[in-house]
């Protein structure tokens, strides 16, 4: 058992005394000899007259959207309205991610088939945002 620990003791003391017999090397230089400092960033010059101001549009009101918002119990419901017409729906439900129901844009081919009158397209969830 002793000469267990003694070899233990001896071998953990070897590494430790070849790296105290080695000579110390000096220290490299943090940055090499050869740098060329970068040139200094000129002045702009100053402007001989302000830039031009954008023109006053009036926004559209029949354009912009009105949002309409519902609370049934838990869950929200956001109406998306352009000129009065239903164009998305966002549901946000107290559990879950919220999902979109937008307008069927493709008035030939429904996404509900059999189903006539029914101009929705399924329900889509935001997978990335940017």
């Amino acid at each position: 058992m002793y000469r267990l620990i003694f070899i233990l003791l001896l071998s953990s003391t070897i590494p430790v005394m070849a790296q105290s017999e080695q000579p110390k090397q000096s220290k490299k230089p943090s940055q090499p000899d050869n740098l060329i400092p970068l040139p200094e960033v000129p002045e702009l010059p100053p402007l001989s007259e302000p830039p031009p101001l954008l023109p006053d549009i009036e926004p559209d009101s029949e354009l912009e959207t009105q949002v309409t918002i519902i609370k049934r119990g838990e869950d929200t419901i956001e109406e998306h309205r352009v000129n009065g017409e239903l164009i998305m729906i966002k549901v946000i439900p107290r559990i879950g991610p919220p999902y979109y129901l937008k307008k069927n844009t493709v008035g030939s081919n429904p996404t509900h088939e059999g189903e006539p009158g029914i101009n929705v397209s399924p329900p889509m969830w935001q997978l990335l945002k940017f």
